[in-house]
Formats: structure tokens, C-alpha cells, sequence
């Protein structure tokens, strides 16, 4: 099948992020590449018709070792690949598209939650919302019992649109190749484990008066850079100097230079409780 008149199809790939990792690389040896997604679980990588000899060649080096480091710098340097699709879709159908095609039904689900909560709140119900959602004022067991909700409320409050936009946005990328790739209950628990272990730790430090998904994308940050470092065979990763930017920016929380209030120790329990969750998915997944 040809989907253009230089373009010729190469392979088909599960993962998404395989496919377009190998798109770029292609396109700084100088050949025109591109990844158009037929499912969530089909990727096809169509490359220049007469090159398609060296692509061959080159696919078969780097499905061996897909994480090597000349692969990430190659997609940190092009970093962009456009998504072709049959017939003359408009460019929403192709926002659509992808933003479905990356998002399992968790990642969605809190997407949406996150900006449910965010509309309703600057539409008057702010207080009454917070009030629902915020952590114990005073912890307890009782209050536990009680309230079992608040313990990860929260993570779904945010306070501007910069904060949602951000938290969602990382949500969205990192969450949706955790589920894609390891699973619902994997994002699940991460989830579950580092919201209620950043939200608490933050109370301790500074009371109930935060909220945010931020405790919850440093421990997806967590998860994905030490997943992909103990097991880059499953796709995970994030480039250097993307962990060296959110590192960066995760210690100029706590020297106090950002304009914003920022809950630095949800971010920085967060990020252990990822880091300590790979570890152990890891060595969990080369038991069974």
C-alpha cells in the first residue's frame, strides 16, 4: 500500500512511541519518513520509496536496542513527526485522533475529572468544591472513615489555568504510555499509591490548604525515567534533558524562586514514591 508518491510502507508497529521514535531517527539519515496510526495497537512507519532498502536495514539494527542513546538524541534533535491518514481528514480529526489513540480509559477518565473540577470551579463553585475535595483538616480515623475521598481529592483540584494545563498535559503523555504499555492496574496504582503518599505528606508540612495532580505527574516522572532505565526493552522513556528540566524545575520549588506557590514536598514524595514503584514493577515483572 502506498499512502503517497514517495512513500512506501516499512512496518508495522504496536506501540506508538516505537514507531515514532524510529520515524524520526530515519529522518535525520535523510530519509522522509512518517507514522500513521490505524488502531492503538497498529502503527505503520512509511518511509521514501527509493530508500526503502536502507530503511530496512536500519529497522532491523534498531529494533535489537530501540532505547539506545543515538535513537533518543535523534528524536530529542527532529523531535517531529506528522501523522498521515486516510482520506482528507481535518486537522481536529487529526487532534482527535492521536489525543484518543495515546489515552487508555484511565488516562482519560482523570483527564476529564481534572477539568470537570476546573470548570466548575470558575463557575462560581469553588469553595463548595474545594470543601469536598480538600485534604482532613484534622487526620484521623474517624475522619478517614468518614471521608475516604479526601485522602486523594486533592489531586483533582487545581488553582489556575497554568497549573491544570501543565498537570494535565504530563498526565496525558506519561500516564497514557504507562497504560498503554504495563496496563490500567499499573497507572492505576501509581495513582492511588502517590497521590494518597504526596497528599499526605504535604498536609504534614503545610496543612490542607493545596491541591493539584503535580505529586501524581513527578511520580509518573519517576516511574517512566527508572522503568526505562531497568527495562528500556518496554518502550518506556524520557529523554535527558527532559529529566534534567523537570528536576530543575522541581528544585527551584524549594529554593523558593518561582512566582507561585508551589507543594514542593508533594512533588518530591511524589517523584520517590514513582522512582521506589518501578523498582518494584520491575523486579515484579522478571519473577513471574
Amino acid at each position: 500500500m502506498t499512502v503517497h508518491q514517495n512513500l512506501q510502507l516499512l512496518v508495522q508497529l504496536e506501540q506508538h512511541n516505537i514507531a515514532l521514535l524510529f520515524a524520526n531517527y530515519l529522518a535525520t539519515l535523510g530519509i522522509a519518513a512518517k507514522v500513521v496510526s490505524e488502531s492503538q495497537q497498529a502503527h505503520m512507519v512509511y518511509c521514501q520509496e527509493d530508500k526503502i532498502s536502507q530503511a530496512k536495514a536500519e529497522f532491523d539494527i534498531f529494533i535489537k536496542t530501540p532505547f539506545d542513546h543515538k535513537y533518543q538524541q535523534a528524536a530529542w534533535q527532529h523531535g517531529e513527526t506528522v501523522a498521515i491518514n486516510n482520506g482528507d481528514a481535518t486537522l481536529l480529526a487529526n487532534f482527535k485522533e492521536n489525543f484518543f489513540a495515546h489515552a487508555g480509559v484511565v488516562t482519560l477518565v482523570v483527564f476529564a475529572v481534572c477539568w470537570l473540577v476546573f470548570i466548575g470551579s470558575n463557575l462560581g463553585w469553588s469553595r463548595s468544591i474545594f470543601s469536598e475535595l480538600q485534604f482532613f483538616p484534622r487526620l484521623s480515623i474517624d475522619a478517614f472513615l468518614a471521608e475516604p475521598w479526601r485522602l486523594l481529592g486533592p489531586a483533582f483540584f487545581h488553582f489556575s489555568w497554568l497549573h491544570i494545563v501543565f498537570n494535565t498535559m504530563w498526565w496525558w503523555q506519561l500516564g497514557g504510555s504507562i497504560e498503554e504499555t504495563l496496563g490500567k492496574g499499573t497507572l492505576i496504582n501509581i495513582l492511588l499509591i502517590s497521590a494518597i503518599v504526596s497528599n499526605l505528606g504535604q498536609f504534614i508540612v503545610s496543612g490542607s490548604n493545596f491541591g493539584g495532580l503535580s505529586g501524581v505527574v513527578y511520580a509518573l516522572v519517576g516511574f517512566v525515567w527508572w522503568y526505562g532505565y531497568l527495562a528500556p526493552e518496554k518502550g518506556l522513556s524520557l529523554s535527558k534533558p527532559l529529566i534534567g528540566f523537570l528536576l530543575f524545575w522541581l528544585l527551584l520549588g524549594f529554593v523558593d524562586v518561582l512566582p507561585v506557590n508551589v507543594a514542593n514536598t508533594a512533588h518530591l514524595l511524589g517523584l520517590i514514591s514513582g522512582c521506589l514503584l518501578a523498582v518494584f514493577s520491575v523486579k515484579s515483572s522478571r519473577k513471574s
